[in-house]
């Protein structure tokens, strides 16, 4: 598996970093839709997760406490953290 995992949600792009994340799961706590932990506790993108509330995931990304998450907006702009 790759350090970076990257997934479209709608118009949205987000970003785990898996050498950073270090399995807190408050994204997993606010939004179990698109996320869940693997094996090893690290954030992974949930199989399946085709619809999502785009600000729900916004929301979840912006409590990781490590930055792992990132938000870029459909013109690629960072937006999260």
């Amino acid at each position: 598996m790759s350090e970076i995992e990257e997934r479209k949600f709608g118009e949205l792009t987000v970003r785990i970093d898996r050498l950073i994340c270090v399995g807190f799961g408050d994204c997993i706590e606010l939004d179990p839709t698109p996320f869940e932990f693997d094996d090893e506790g690290i954030a992974i993108f949930r199989n399946g997760a085709a619809t999502v509330d785009e600000s729900a995931v916004v929301e979840a990304c912006r409590s990781c406490p490590v930055d792992a998450l990132t938000v870029l907006d459909p013109d690629g702009t960072q937006i999260v953290p």
